[in-house]
């Protein structure tokens, strides 16, 4: 580009008492005289790029009519300054080889000039009652005695803020520091979420010294645009990189807590879930800085990795030959690895991360839009759709049957060596104090169709026979007419159905669909206690309200059909309930130092070790109160159905761990465990390794075979 400068002629000294005061402060630049153009064949040296032109050096050596002092804030920016402040923007476009300098119009502010020739002065008055404007300008702005300043024009804030913007040239070794660690840190993000992988067990540094295709491509497309389309295009694609990077983490977590990935159509609504989750474990204080921490933190997210990409696009253009050349390069090696596959820690070099995980979205996106229409069909079809009433579980007459669901209860609670020794004995003295009070049991293996949460999921796949492992499946089958497990028993007419819901705490639609005459919700049962982090009540005091409110009841002429969901061996496990005398429990006031002397949540919810520890004791705690109240309140014509509805967290199950989880049927008719003899379940309360595992939507039909139902189907 061309040097351009004003004339720097020393105006003819004036006294300022002679010059009007409109005339100093109307002054504007526009009315100054134009300099000369020059000659369109004379071209100016260009300047080093992002450096602009010292005006000084291209007039006759002139002393300045009045020098400020090298410490006064009020100094103007020196060219220099200028130069230093133009360093990190970006240099404008060159101008084509052979192409002349278009010299400015009369009313342009500079005017380009050749190298060692002086520009034509301006009006020596002029230029002093300007000087002096400025001047007075300041002074007033820069008071310190208190007077009252005048109103700064627009001309005063567009200095102040040229001042501010200078400081690189009053600290350039500052300035340069903060240029480098910007861009290091620019480099850092980008690449960084490049190559981020969606899993948590994935975040080893070998992950990150990869070549991503992605960024070669990117400054390809960066480096053909001119300015504007590319700074959007780097803005844009900066945004999405934020947005990809936190899918990433929400990936992570979602694997970590429900052993799958984010759905981006399906699962928004669990973060509401997840935020009610904080609230009852931490306080709803806690949970409402939570949520704005992540707001914000997702706002700054995709702003920063936006100024990230056009700041680094900037960079690129500086020197479009060596980073054209640069690009050509890493393209060449990014194939060259790619063909020959090349590892690094036993990972690809040429690395397509964003790629695989914008495609995986776009498979998982088309599977939940296309699995909508595909499971409403699957949910209309039911192979006891049609069996009329009196063929249904005629082998169950009679019979008070319990339903119960205990939280998180699964094969690692079982098995893993760091879990296993005090559920194991909490199971063999169970089995053994249930023997002598006359009860029977057989344990199989279920795979649940959700894992580490959603606990709803499993529950309706056990009495839907259905296999519902999405929010978008359970809105479907809630809605539909298809014949639940529970429901069946109200279909018969010859069963009374309630449902115990401590974890219910607004209004429950499912009610119709599971077929319960009557739901008790967590404020229904009287309780008057503490509640133990998420679980609202202990479940020694729920079944205890089951019993005084349904089972225990004289005046009933049906058998009770019951669902019991039990929550004390819900995530985070701290404080964990401890068993008292079932005659001490009244309202549930006797928890209260119980509570108090627990675990604290916030100390048990990130360290992997003690939530193994404390997710142990809370499996003992529920199967002690359930079996215990089976031993207190069962009758020879109780069945207890009882099992867990998914694995624990994989922070306390694993990250390889199954989905199965142990399910059991006790009661004290023989011929009821006889029905099941051809299944192979094992003796007493635990399951052996090697019992039968069935896919949990398989329990409905085998149960309902096996107590005497017959078919009739329906079809979608």
């Amino acid at each position: 580009m061309p040097v351009t400068t004003r004339s720097s002629q020393p105006p003819t000294p004036q006294d300022p008492e002679t010059l009007p005061a409109e005339t100093a402060s109307a002054e504007t630049p526009s009315e100054r005289p134009p300099t000369a153009p020059v000659e369109p064949d004379e071209v100016a040296n260009p300047t080093e790029v992002g450096e602009s032109a010292d005006p000084t050096e291209a007039l006759e050596p002139a002393k300045p009519a009045e020098p400020t002092q090298p410490d006064d804030p009020n100094k103007p920016a020196e060219p220099a300054e200028a130069a230093e402040d133009s360093e990190d923007s970006e240099p404008d476009e060159p101008a084509e080889p052979g192409e002349d300098a278009k010299p400015t119009e009369p009313g342009d502010d500079a005017e380009p000039v050749e190298p060692g020739e002086a520009a034509e002065p301006v009006e020596p008055g002029k230029a002093a009652e300007a000087a002096e404007a400025a001047e007075d300008s300041e002074a007033a702005e820069d008071s310190e005695a208190g007077q009252h300043a005048e109103v700064v024009g627009p001309r005063g804030i567009r200095a102040r803020v040229s001042y501010w913007r200078a400081w690189r040239g009053r600290h350039p070794r500052a300035a340069r520091v903060v240029w480098w660690a910007a861009t290091v840190a620019s480099l850092l993000l980008v690449f960084g979420a490049l190559s981020m992988p969606n899993r948590l067990f994935a975040l080893h540094l070998s992950r990150f010294v990869r070549l991503p295709g992605e960024a070669i491509i990117g400054a390809a497309a960066l480096l053909a645009l001119p300015r504007r389309p590319r700074v959007a295009l780097a803005a844009l694609a900066g945004a999405a990189l934020g947005a990809l990077t936190i899918l990433n983490v929400l990936d992570m977590q979602f694997v970590e807590y429900l052993g799958r990935p984010f759905d981006l159509v399906l699962d928004w609504i669990l973060l509401d879930d997840a935020q009610s989750y904080v609230a009852d474990s931490m306080g709803g204080t806690v949970a409402l800085a939570a949520t704005i921490g992540l707001i914000i933190l997702v706002v700054l997210i995709m702003a920063v990795m936006a100024l990230a990409t056009v700041r680094l696009s900037g960079i690129l253009v500086r020197d479009t030959r060596r980073a054209t050349r640069g690009t050509l390069i890493a393209g060449t090696v990014w194939i060259t690895c790619s063909v020959l596959g090349v590892q690094f820690a036993g990972l690809p070099v040429a690395s397509d991360q964003v790629v695989n995980s914008l495609t995986s979205e776009a498979r998982r996106v088309r599977a939940t839009l296309q699995d909508e229409a595909t499971f409403g069909k699957v949910a209309r079809s039911d192979t006891f759709g049609a069996t009329p009433a009196a063929q249904l579980v005629p082998d169950l007459r009679g019979k008070d049957v319990v339903f119960a669901f205990i939280e998180s209860y699964g094969r690692s609670a079982v098995e893993d060596p760091g879990m296993a020794p005090g559920v194991d004995e909490t199971l063999s003295t169970s089995t053994a104090a249930l023997t002598k009070a006359g009860f029977s049991a057989k344990s199989g293996w279920l795979t649940s169709a959700t894992y580490g949460g959603s606990s709803w999921l499993g529950h309706s796949t056990t009495l839907s026979g259905l296999w519902v492992d999405t929010q978008q499946r359970y809105r479907t089958v809630m809605a539909s007419d298809h014949l639940s497990l529970t429901k069946v028993f109200q279909k018969t007419g010859a069963w009374d159905t309630v449902g115990i819901m401590p974890g219910v705490q607004k209004g429950w639609p499912e009610q119709k669909f599971y077929g319960l005459d009557k739901v008790y919700n967590a404020f229904q049962m009287g309780y008057q206690g503490p509640k133990f982090s998420w679980s609202t009540m202990p479940d020694q005091y729920a079944l205890e309200a089951f019993q005084r409110l349904e089972h225990g009841r004289t005046d009933r002429d049906k058998p009770l059909m019951s669902e019991i969901i039990l929550t004390s061996s819900h995530q985070p496990w701290a404080p964990i309930p401890k068993m008292v005398g079932w005659d001490e429990l009244g309202d549930g006031s006797v928890f209260e130092d119980i509570q108090a002397d627990g675990e604290k949540a916030s100390d048990v919810i990130a360290d992997s070790d003690r939530s193994k520890k404390e997710y142990g004791r809370s499996i003992q705690y529920s199967v002690t109160a359930l079996t215990q109240w089976l031993e207190r309140y069962g009758t020879d014509d109780t069945v207890l159905v009882f099992l867990g509805d998914h694995q624990p967290i994989s922070r306390v199950s694993g990250n390889n761990a199954s989905r199965d989880v142990p399910v059991s049927i006790v009661a004290k008719d023989p011929k009821v465990l006889d029905k099941i003899a051809a299944w192979n379940w094992t003796d007493g309360l635990k399951p052996a390794h090697d019992a039968p595992v069935w896919k949990m939507s398989s329990f409905r039909d085998r149960f309902l075979k096996a107590y005497g139902s017959t078919p009739h189907p329906t079809t979608g």
